[in-house]
């Protein structure tokens, strides 16, 4: 995969952007999105043709109080108690949506791992490894930048662990 190579690209967003100016291989994947999708991760996967545990999510997690980013599979749910022991806290739960949204600088839908506002802790859950690549959202609902795993790791100082149940 060529660096920054963009296939049906919809523009530049902070997270495309970060991963340009690290030098990463990327591929950028647009799609249509419905705003009735009763599930954006899910949506994605259909869209794309790719295996729905390749397709990741990024949730905004508040561990202890501080705001952090667990990265799952679409196919599974989160496992606030594992995120909140590898985020080296006690207690997690999902933030507020309106909270993700000022934390990260994405909307709902759209919120990537990379390029965030601030960097976030973050925590990817150890499946991704199984992968040659996964794809996460690239910043807005309908695009989606596929990568390499240690890239996706690499680029947001994540740790894995097993989250996804």
């Amino acid at each position: 995969m060529p660096v920054g190579r963009k296939r049906d690209a919809g523009g530049a967003t902070p997270a495309t952007v970060a991963a340009s100016r690290a030098g990463v291989a990327f591929t950028l994947h647009s799609y249509e999105h419905d705003p009735a999708a009763a599930s954006w991760g899910e949506e994605a996967a259909q869209a794309l043709g790719a295996d729905p545990r390749r397709v990741l999510k990024t949730l905004v997690v508040s561990v202890d109080g501080e705001p952090a980013v667990a990265v799952v599979p679409v196919s599974s749910s989160l496992a606030l108690k594992a995120v909140a022991a590898a985020a080296g806290g006690k207690r997690a739960e999902l933030a507020d949506p309106a909270a993700a949204e000022r934390t990260t600088g994405y909307v709902l839908g759209g919120i990537s791992p990379l390029g965030q506002r601030k960097r976030l802790r973050t925590v990817v859950d150890a499946s991704a490894a199984g992968h040659e690549t996964v794809f996460v959202s690239a910043g807005r609902r309908g695009l989606e930048i596929e990568l390499s795993p240690a890239d996706l790791i690499a680029l947001t100082s994540a740790v894995t662990a097993p989250i996804a149940r």
